[in-house]
């Protein structure tokens, strides 16, 4: 079995599921189809990242997934710089937003399956201050919706609704549910 992602926390999680993978990042450009909605972009990118490993180890299960913030319509990905990040970060205070995490599996039978999953989750307002010193850790940078849940930003998130896991980026009890009989 292949994890196709450089994520750490994808990689801790996929292990409460299996010990037995290897992680091979995928490389190239992800095309985010113009007009898609929040889970259909991020199913469409764990698409081609898993397409990206298949083409080169056909004969294994390639798991592949992509995680993104949305508000209002909008996704937010990874900030470009810091300024991007508090912008961001202000955007998601005292509100509610969703997370997106798409999921492509590749079975070693040439099989797929793939879901998004949404998980809700409320911000605390935040002052200025708050925001500027969460961005000093150098925790947003990285990350979707510029926060970690399972880092620092835990102390922004006020409620979730929906799963945990999916919000660090890997819905491990649907995905393991995906993979039931076939691992």
């Amino acid at each position: 079995m292949i994890l196709a992602s450089q994520s750490p926390r994808r990689k801790e999680l996929l292990k409460l599921i299996t010990p037995d993978f290897r992680v091979i990042p995928a490389q190239g450009e992800e095309i985010v189809p113009e007009g898609a909605s929040p889970s259909e972009a991020v199913v469409e990118i764990a698409r081609q990242k898993a397409f990206m490993i298949f083409l080169k180890y056909k004969c294994e299960t390639i798991i592949a997934a992509d995680t993104v913030v949305a508000i209002d319509g909008e996704i937010l990905g990874k900030p470009r710089d810091e300024k991007h990040a508090a912008e961001m970060l202000k955007t998601l205070s005292g509100r509610v937003h969703s997370v997106f995490t798409g999921v492509f599996v590749i079975f070693d039978d040439g099989k797929t399956e793939s879901f998004s999953e949404e998980t809700k989750v409320e911000f605390y307002p935040m002052s200025e201050r708050e925001i500027s010193d969460y961005i000093a850790t150098g925790e947003p940078m990285d990350k979707a919706g510029a926060y970690g849940i399972q880092e620092k930003g835990a102390l922004l998130v006020k409620r979730i609704e929906g799963d945990y896991y999916n919000v660090m980026g890997l819905p491990v009890g649907r995905l393991s549910r995906t993979l039931r009989g076939r691992i």
